[in-house]
């Protein structure tokens, strides 16, 4: 019996394959990023002259996004007016976290009824990368298999995390399976904040109120359901303020 192999090059892009929906993570309380998010949400702190989410809905568009869920929770007001006076060639659509903050896991159960595609993109807003050869998100959806998998995370080496100041998330084996960095130790790839999930990872029982997209992740490990495929470009963590003016400066040099 033959084991699947990821896929270790662009595979031809059939008609559809590009998932149209994203799922785009902005509700966070921008605590790393403060004092810049004392008056203005996260995704709103401008990195090289746009907005980190303009930055992340403008990729979703060129990689043939037609709709984004943005879930809103801090500042929101901030949010919505930006998103319905600046943001143009995507249809918006608003999962409301006014009244509870659901973190990563909850929020995607939350935006479901809103998410009309499976699989799909679930990007964070405060995301800055750079394509490389490829089209990071078309690439991405070229290696999608519905047949082998419930989650695709885009990766990064460590060394080439720019600004990230952790151990690494992940350790990736030949066919393109995913297993978790153990505590105290050091992996060798990124979680980037960019994936493909389908809905059966959602389905089933879910804890109710905030909990993080891990409790989804460890269920597709424990299946041989999680893979992931490394980013060709550049990737920041603008997390802090002092991140911005480093991640400017390399962007300026390249």
């Amino acid at each position: 019996m033959s084991r699947y192999k990821a896929p270790l090059a662009l595979r031809p892009d059939p008609a559809g394959a590009v998932p149209p929906v994203a799922m785009v993570m902005a509700a966070g309380l921008g605590k790393r990023m403060r004092p810049l998010t004392a008056t203005r949400p996260k995704p709103l702190v401008e990195v090289a002259g746009k907005p980190l989410l303009d930055h992340c809905l403008d990729r979703l568009k060129a990689a043939g996004v037609k709709k984004a869920v943005v879930n809103v929770h801090y500042l929101p007001d901030a949010l919505e007016a930006h998103l319905k006076s600046r943001v143009k060639g995507i249809e918006i659509v608003i999962s409301d976290e006014r009244d509870l903050l659901l973190e990563t896991g909850g929020g995607l159960v939350k935006a479901l009824p809103l998410i009309d595609a499976d699989p799909f993109f679930a990007v964070n807003s405060d995301n800055l990368w750079i394509d490389g050869p490829v089209d990071t998100l078309r690439l991405l959806a070229a290696q999608w298999d519905d047949a082998h998998m419930d989650a695709l995370l885009l990766l990064v080496p460590l060394a080439r995390a720019y600004c990230h100041m952790g151990q690494g998330d992940f350790h990736l084996s030949a066919d393109g399976k995913i297993r978790r960095r153990k505590p105290s130790a050091v992996a060798p790839y990124v979680y980037t904040g960019i994936q493909i999930l389908s809905k059966r990872l959602l389905e089933g029982e879910v804890p109710t109120g905030p909990f993080s997209t891990n409790l989804f992740w460890d269920r597709a490990i424990a299946a041989g359901r999680c893979f992931g495929t490394v980013h060709q470009g550049l990737w920041f963590d603008v997390g802090a303020p002092a991140n911005i003016k480093r991640t400017e400066e390399i962007l300026a040099s390249v």
